[in-house]
């Protein structure tokens, strides 16, 4: 059964992962709104996935994972068949309404289940599983990406049309994938669980807050790239459209790649040293991005996507090692209040530095001077003193 919920929660993420897409539709729609105008939905959708995470988070500790996921999937589906709506910019509020509040939602009450549930099937490798399974979340706009530029490209005067039959798609998918998420049986509680954490005792801990800190950080700085990925490979990677849209897509191998890469990494050299290394890295390749072009420009982009997608992939184990698994959903759940802070924050700073007079150059070197001033952050980092867990150990029990 597992296996099963490992396959599960690995699908959901990749129906859900499609949100990364959204600088496509972003492009597409800028004829008729501002690139203001345009981040809007996307930076809604990142909003709204704190409060679907933890709501989703508490509710799949305390019941049924199953149940949780399948509801947060039929929200998201709904939420972008609803964006299929916006057809004129006097349907802009339907957008944001459909693709941002409803979809970012369900988003985030089916994130959560995965990334805690699959930590409980497998304690000895819980960085490696939560890797893999928000890793799908990262490939998830690989899959979206050239379908969407396919459907976008068939109606261009109306590209919000190209939601309606990817919402059907993620509503098919994402209700059979998560089918398959159940919970291991009671006899597979792993040992220690009575010195876990509840979520009030983990927000009585200053680590909570150092980790949430590491979170918005390494987010802020990758998703004011991945927010205008689009327009920036055409102004400074010297891209034309297709290809500024094939890389929306490649790029988005490495946000999945990155998530798998480091937690493998972190379950041997030690979570919060990797988590110092993607922060440092992510810094000085968004300082050098505005000054390159052509492949040096992917590049250097690949890195940024590779350390942003390294971030979701160590932080849930993270903290499941130190708080314990028993509500690792509510605990993490709380914690992605960084991920929509950011998310929000991000986009807008970035976006309104580009239309400045700095432009790019001003834009990413900011959000890489702020990752790298985040290296601080892991380093001044240690485990709650009631964890019987070492930061880079994990639970010895297997289901």
């Amino acid at each position: 059964m597992r296996w099963l919920a490992l396959v599960g929660g690995v699908l959901v993420q990749v129906v859900i992962g499609g949100v990364y897409a959204w600088s496509l539709f972003g492009r597409a729609l800028q004829p008729e709104l501002t690139a203001v105008q345009a981040a809007v939905p996307f930076e809604v959708a990142i909003g709204m996935i704190f409060v679907g995470a933890s709501i989703g988070g508490r509710l799949q500790d305390r019941s049924s994972p199953r149940v949780v996921a399948l509801l947060g999937v039929l929200l998201y589906a709904a939420g972008i068949l609803l964006a299929s709506l916006a057809t004129s910019p006097e349907r802009f509020w339907v957008l944001v309404v459909g693709y941002g509040v409803i979809g970012g939602f369900g988003l985030g009450m089916a994130y959560i289940v995965p990334v805690a549930l699959l930590q409980k099937w497998f304690p000895r490798h819980s960085a490696v599983v939560t890797g893999l399974a928000v890793g799908g979340f990262g490939f998830g706009a690989t899959v979206t990406s050239p379908a969407a530029q396919y459907l976008i490209g068939l109606s261009p005067e109306s590209p919000a049309l190209a939601f309606r039959p990817l919402g059907l798609a993620y509503l098919v998918v994402g209700a059979l994938a998560a089918a398959m998420l159940v919970s291991p049986p009671a006899t597979a509680a792993r040992e220690g669980a009575s010195s876990d954490f509840t979520p009030r005792e983990a927000l009585g801990t200053r680590q909570w807050y150092l980790l949430t800190a590491i979170l918005t950080v390494a987010v802020a700085a990758g998703i004011s790239l991945i927010s205008m990925m689009a327009g920036a490979a055409v102004d400074v990677g010297g891209l034309d459209a297709a290809g500024a849209a094939a890389a929306v897509g490649v790029l988005a191998l490495f946000n999945g790649a990155g998530r798998i890469g480091w937690a493998a990494l972190a379950q041997r050299v030690g979570r919060l040293k990797v988590l110092g290394a993607i922060l440092a890295l992510e810094g000085l390749a968004l300082v050098a991005l505005p000054h390159a072009t052509g492949f040096a420009f992917l590049a250097l982009a690949a890195v940024v996507y590779l350390c942003y997608g390294g971030a979701f992939g160590t932080l849930p184990s993270t903290a499941g090692a130190f708080f314990g698994l028993t509500h690792a959903g509510a605990i993490y759940g709380l914690m992605l209040v960084g991920w929509s802070l950011a998310g929000v924050a991000g986009p807008l700073v970035s976006s309104a530095l580009v239309a400045g007079a700095g432009g790019y150059t001003v834009a990413f070197t900011v959000m890489g001077l702020l990752a790298l001033a985040g290296v601080l952050l892991p380093a001044v980092t240690r485990p709650p003193r009631r964890t019987n867990l070492d930061a880079d150990q994990v639970p010895t029990a297997t289901p």
